[in-house]
């Protein structure tokens, strides 16, 4: 498995973006069916600017404006426009994994040759080696898709600073 920094950003933006509030969704019009500001004991899901991010994460901001369109576009992210405007999770931390955000900006987690792991193919005494790649890709998959942002914004706050 290759991590890109396309990947590395995502990630750091999408925790950025839960550690803005409680991860949870929410409208500045309240339209998300709860009171106004959200609710569930936190930050309110404060709607955060991506030159905020960038600067934050020490994302270069063209780069980062790429990432979260694609993160919106899966479903991960909703975007307002305005002054007043910004980004958040669409649904709480702990219901997006690393793999969902690995897959909204790298598609397949393990590639072989650039392209992903199930189409690779191979002739002759090669041919067991697509059963690998497979086996390599479902053991990263079980790692990513069972690690929720929650859980890394919750290792973070119980190791102490360096």
């Amino acid at each position: 498995m290759y991590i890109s920094a396309r990947s590395d950003y995502a990630l750091r933006a999408m925790l950025a973006v839960a550690a803005s509030g409680d991860g949870e969704p929410t409208r500045p019009d309240g339209g998300d069916g709860r009171p106004e500001g959200g609710g569930g004991g936190g930050g309110g899901g404060e709607l955060v600017k991506a030159a905020r991010l960038a600067e934050a994460q020490g994302i270069p901001l063209s780069f980062l404006q790429g990432i979260l369109l694609d993160l919106r576009r899966a479903g991960l992210l909703h975007s307002h426009r305005g002054t007043e405007g910004g980004y958040a999770l669409t649904r709480p931390a702990s219901r997006i994994s690393v793999g969902d955000v690995l897959r909204a900006v790298g598609g397949s987690l393990t590639t072989v040759r650039g392209l992903p792991a199930g189409d690779a193919g191979y002739h002759g005494v090669a041919t067991g080696l697509r059963d690998v790649w497979l086996a390599v890709d479902g053991a990263i998959a079980v790692v990513v898709d069972r690690t929720t942002l929650t859980d890394l914004l919750v290792h973070q706050e119980q190791t102490p600073a360096r």
